[in-house]
């Protein structure tokens, strides 16, 4: 603000009227650093003691007074006030939009500019990507201004990707601003098992601006169309909705209509065309637990997983295939040597949030041919060899870290001619490991071994390369988890599959193809905190 205040020629020199205290004010401000995170209510805001005819003459192209003008001809402007108004609406336009609070305190001429709604025009377009034609806000008498402070900047902490707590069931939840409203968009995974087939979505709340007064948050939960609504922002990556009008989500035809509806809508089906009892009890017990919240929820935010140019695929969300309890949505993200993939929704058995399956890049599986394959006892077999092989591993590494902690102990010296070789040891691995993948080829013939289920029989006939791993499996509710050998099947950049050997079960996953914004991570560490921390809230 001090560094705007000189360039505009304010203070003594200019015949400033604002003195003393005023004065000292500003010279403190010159000391400090300008507030970032302003409210740009403030800009262009109340407390102007001159003519608004300025402002009006900014908007209709008519020109300043003479105390505002552009400086005579043939001499270059000595501060900003010297400048057309007209560049300096385009100046200001450029800047972000928390900045020019800050900026409207410098003098009452620059309060006045950013009254000039094309500023924030440009603001939210450029910020927020609102494309709508927001002239029409006149009729309501609400001006872009009113929109960027009191709608988008306001509740921008939401925008993103968020998982609700919602037991051991989940969901992803995208918050998007959506023309003249910020909508929250819920995510389905498409229905059981057609795994290919794009995401359903459908809106749980919105945001929008009636009046200049605030907000309006509206609940879309039901059928009874928009009804009052409650958004909090509880802490840092958190927020909760609540429902003030619950009524509007009962239907005429009682809790039977209700649950008649909400398995069209989550299966595709009636309860009569589901045979499976064990799949009956499972839905109908999803029903009950999750109706209880009437769309009152807390949302914890979760972001995309970061990418490196040495990952196997791109990392990313996916729609998997998981027995009587439909499709699921999982993350697939990579650290180093290893690929996890993090439940998002979950079921009664494996909640969401859990690591539902992790996979050895170091320990590629050489497949046997076509016919061999299909013997379960044969795949059975390699996939044991290997779980021996890396438990081997593991305590070679333990006792060598035990080994060089006690020669570290014992010898002066920090280096360890043991820890020295353990390192070396480690990278002709990983260069052994670099060659297995290199002579890997193209793609091999694929077929699932007799005996094993798939839920999806239109799984892809040919893969590029497979690796051992282990899933998670556990009782009802969570009880005996364990970790089980598998095999993690790469079929493309966007399907991967994964059998249970066990389970005797095979899942097949599916790209989410769908560009979600505000989802990054800010770093690596950021990431690695948040698939920390969504681990224990369903367990």
């Amino acid at each position: 603000m001090a560094v705007c205040a000189r360039l505009c020629g304010v203070g003594p020199a200019r015949g400033c009227r604002r003195r003393g205290a005023a004065r000292e004010q500003r010279r403190g401000a010159a000391d400090s650093e300008p507030d970032t995170d302003t409210d740009p209510e403030e800009a262009g805001g109340g407390g102007v003691t001159e003519d608004d005819e300025a402002a009006e003459r900014i908007e209709g192209g008519r020109p300043l007074p003479p105390s505002v003008e552009a400086c005579p001809a043939g001499r270059a402007p000595l501060s900003l006030l010297e400048l057309p108004p007209e560049l300096l609406v385009q100046i200001f336009g450029s800047l972000p939009g928390t900045d020019l609070p800050s900026l409207a305190r410098v003098c009452s001429t620059f309060r006045r500019i950013l009254r000039t709604d094309t500023i924030w025009r440009r603001r939210c377009r450029e910020e927020y990507g609102v494309c709508e034609n927001l002239r029409k806000l006149e009729i309501t008498g609400v001006s872009c201004q009113d929109v960027y402070a009191k709608l988008l900047h306001r509740y921008r902490h939401i925008l993103g990707l968020w998982q609700p707590d919602i037991g051991p069931y989940g969901g992803l939840l995208n918050v998007v601003v959506d023309g003249l409203f910020i909508i929250g968009w819920m995510y389905l995974p498409p229905h059981d098992p057609h795994v290919d087939d794009p995401m359903r979505f459908k809106p749980l709340f919105r945001i929008h601006l009636m009046e200049r007064k605030s907000a309006t948050v509206e609940c879309m939960y039901g059928h009874k169309g928009p009804h009052n609504g409650h958004i909090q922002i509880v802490k840092k990556d958190e927020f909760s909705t609540k429902c003030n009008q619950t009524d509007h989500h009962r239907m005429s035809g009682g809790r039977q209509e209700e649950f008649r509806t909400w398995l069209r809508e989550e299966w595709g089906r009636t309860l009569e065309d589901i045979f499976h009892e064990h799949m009956q009890e499972l839905i109908l017990m999803k029903f009950i637990y999750t109706s209880q919240y009437d769309n009152c929820l807390t949302y914890r935010r979760i972001y995309l997983p970061p990418s490196s140019p040495e990952d196997l695929i791109q990392p990313g969300l996916f729609k998997g295939t998981y027995g009587s309890h439909g499709l699921e949505i999982v993350m697939l993200s990579f650290h180093g040597k290893k690929a996890k993939g993090t439940k998002i929704t979950g079921d009664p058995n494996i909640p969401a949030g859990q690591q539902t399956v992790e996979i050895d890049l170091a320990h590629p599986l050489q497949l046997p041919d076509i016919e061999n394959l299909r013997d379960f006892s044969e795949l059975s077999r390699i996939v044991l060899e290997v779980q021996e092989q890396v438990r081997r591993e593991e305590q070679e590494r333990e006792q060598r870290q035990e080994e060089k902690e006690h020669s570290q102990q014992a010898a002066s010296q920090p280096a360890s001619p043991l820890g020295g070789e353990g390192a070396e040891g480690e990278e002709t691995a990983a260069g052994a490991e670099g060659t297995t993948q290199d002579k890997a080829p193209a793609s091999q013939p694929f077929v699932l071994p007799m005996g094993v289920i798939s839920r999806n029989e239109d799984y892809p006939r040919t893969c590029r390369v497979c690796f051992y791993g282990t899933g998670l499996i556990a009782g009802h509710g969570f009880t005996s988890p364990e970790r089980t050998p598998g095999v993690f099947v790469l079929f493309d950049d966007d399907r991967f599959g994964f059998i249970w050997l066990e389970l005797k079960s095979f899942s097949l996953y599916s790209r989410i193809k769908v560009s979600f914004q505000n989802a990054q991570a800010p770093s690596r560490e950021a990431f690695d905190e948040m698939l920390k921390n969504i681990q224990p809230l369903a367990t």
